[in-house]
Protein backbone atom coordinates (compact mmCIF):
# COMPACT_ATOMS: atom_id res chain seq x y z
CA UNK A 1 0.00 0.00 0.00
CA UNK A 2 2.91 2.33 0.54
CA UNK A 3 3.98 1.88 -3.09
CA UNK A 4 0.76 3.45 -4.42
CA UNK A 5 1.48 7.06 -3.41
CA UNK A 6 4.99 6.87 -4.85
CA UNK A 7 3.59 5.54 -8.16
CA UNK A 8 1.04 8.32 -8.27
CA UNK A 9 3.73 10.86 -7.42
CA UNK A 10 6.07 9.44 -10.07
CA UNK A 11 3.28 9.58 -12.67
CA UNK A 12 2.59 13.20 -11.73
CA UNK A 13 6.28 14.05 -12.07
CA UNK A 14 6.44 12.38 -15.50
CA UNK A 15 3.41 14.39 -16.55
CA UNK A 16 4.87 17.63 -15.21
CA UNK A 17 8.18 17.03 -16.99
CA UNK A 18 6.55 16.40 -20.36
CA UNK A 19 4.29 19.48 -20.33
CA UNK A 20 6.82 22.26 -20.26
CA UNK A 21 6.23 25.75 -21.52
CA UNK A 22 8.06 24.88 -24.73
CA UNK A 23 5.86 21.84 -25.40
CA UNK A 24 2.72 23.90 -24.83
CA UNK A 25 3.96 26.54 -27.28
CA UNK A 26 4.86 23.79 -29.78
CA UNK A 27 1.36 22.26 -29.57
CA UNK A 28 -0.18 25.73 -29.90
CA UNK A 29 1.87 26.38 -33.05
CA UNK A 30 0.83 23.03 -34.50
CA UNK A 31 -2.84 23.86 -33.86
CA UNK A 32 -2.33 27.33 -35.33
CA UNK A 33 -0.68 25.84 -38.41
CA UNK A 34 -3.53 23.39 -38.96
CA UNK A 35 -6.04 26.22 -38.59
CA UNK A 36 -4.10 28.36 -41.08
CA UNK A 37 -4.16 25.49 -43.59
CA UNK A 38 -7.92 25.16 -43.11
CA UNK A 39 -8.42 28.88 -43.68
CA UNK A 40 -6.13 28.83 -46.73
CA UNK A 41 -8.19 26.03 -48.25
CA UNK A 42 -11.51 27.68 -47.39
CA UNK A 43 -10.64 31.22 -48.42
CA UNK A 44 -8.26 30.69 -51.35
CA UNK A 45 -8.14 27.16 -52.74
CA UNK A 46 -11.90 26.53 -53.02
CA UNK A 47 -12.98 30.00 -54.27
CA UNK A 48 -10.16 30.05 -56.86
CA UNK A 49 -11.25 26.56 -58.02
CA UNK A 50 -7.89 24.96 -57.20
CA UNK A 51 -9.83 22.49 -55.08
CA UNK A 52 -13.46 21.42 -55.31
CA UNK A 53 -15.89 21.35 -52.41
CA UNK A 54 -16.05 17.56 -52.67
CA UNK A 55 -12.31 17.18 -52.22
CA UNK A 56 -12.04 19.94 -49.59
CA UNK A 57 -14.58 18.41 -47.19
CA UNK A 58 -12.56 15.24 -46.42
CA UNK A 59 -9.46 17.41 -45.95
CA UNK A 60 -11.37 19.57 -43.46
CA UNK A 61 -12.51 16.47 -41.59
CA UNK A 62 -8.99 15.04 -41.36
CA UNK A 63 -7.50 18.37 -40.24
CA UNK A 64 -10.26 18.87 -37.66
CA UNK A 65 -9.71 15.37 -36.29
CA UNK A 66 -5.98 16.12 -36.02
CA UNK A 67 -6.75 19.30 -34.06
CA UNK A 68 -9.18 17.39 -31.85
CA UNK A 69 -6.49 14.80 -31.13
CA UNK A 70 -3.98 17.45 -30.05
CA UNK A 71 -6.53 19.24 -27.88
CA UNK A 72 -7.72 16.05 -26.18
CA UNK A 73 -4.26 14.54 -25.86
CA UNK A 74 -2.32 17.52 -24.55
CA UNK A 75 -4.66 20.19 -23.20
CA UNK A 76 -7.08 17.70 -21.64
CA UNK A 77 -4.04 15.66 -20.51
CA UNK A 78 -5.35 12.36 -21.87
CA UNK A 79 -2.09 11.57 -23.67
CA UNK A 80 -0.66 10.70 -20.30
CA UNK A 81 -3.64 8.49 -19.46
CA UNK A 82 -3.73 6.00 -22.31
CA UNK A 83 -6.87 4.21 -21.15
CA UNK A 84 -8.77 7.50 -20.88
CA UNK A 85 -7.63 8.50 -24.36
CA UNK A 86 -8.71 5.16 -25.80
CA UNK A 87 -12.14 5.39 -24.14
CA UNK A 88 -12.62 8.99 -25.23
CA UNK A 89 -11.95 8.00 -28.85
CA UNK A 90 -13.48 4.53 -29.15
CA UNK A 91 -16.80 5.08 -27.35
CA UNK A 92 -17.90 8.13 -29.41
CA UNK A 93 -16.84 6.37 -32.62
CA UNK A 94 -19.00 3.37 -31.71
CA UNK A 95 -21.97 5.64 -31.01
CA UNK A 96 -21.45 7.57 -34.27
CA UNK A 97 -21.29 4.33 -36.29
CA UNK A 98 -24.45 3.14 -34.54
CA UNK A 99 -26.18 6.45 -35.29
CA UNK A 100 -25.21 6.21 -38.96
CA UNK A 101 -26.57 2.67 -39.14
CA UNK A 102 -29.85 3.66 -37.47
CA UNK A 103 -30.26 6.71 -39.72
CA UNK A 104 -29.47 4.66 -42.82
CA UNK A 105 -32.11 2.10 -41.82
CA UNK A 106 -34.61 4.88 -41.10
CA UNK A 107 -33.95 6.55 -44.45
CA UNK A 108 -34.74 3.31 -46.27
CA UNK A 109 -38.00 3.12 -44.34
CA UNK A 110 -39.02 6.65 -45.35
CA UNK A 111 -38.00 6.02 -48.97
CA UNK A 112 -40.26 2.94 -48.98
CA UNK A 113 -43.19 4.90 -47.50
CA UNK A 114 -42.80 7.73 -49.99
CA UNK A 115 -42.48 5.30 -52.92
CA UNK A 116 -39.00 6.40 -53.92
Amino acid sequence: MSSEPSNIHAEGEAHAETMTRGSIVRIFLILLGITCVEFFIALYMVPQHHMSYHSANPVYIVLTLAKAFYIVAYFMHLKFERLGLIYSLIIPIIFIIGLILVLTNESHHWAYLLGL
